[in-house]
């Protein structure tokens, strides 16, 4: 099943998989946004994405990783 920006914490859930041992904070917004495209079934056009949103993945993120 597909998900999309809104689902900041299956984002920093499946990242947290995909990017073992990558410091949250470490990664710039362009990267994160990438990364984020990236992972599978992630719908990137399922909205508009902004820094509020890329902050949050970051924070659950790290938040998976302690």
């Amino acid at each position: 099943m597909s998900y999309g920006w809104n689902d900041v914490q299956r984002i920093a859930e499946e990242l947290a998989e995909a990017k073992p041992g990558v410091d949250p904070y470490s990664v710039n917004f362009v990267e994160l946004q990438q990364w984020i495209k990236e992972l599978p079934d992630f719908d990137a056009n399922s909205g508009r994405v902004g820094e509020k949103v890329l902050e949050a993945v970051q924070q659950l993120w790290n938040d998976e990783i302690d």
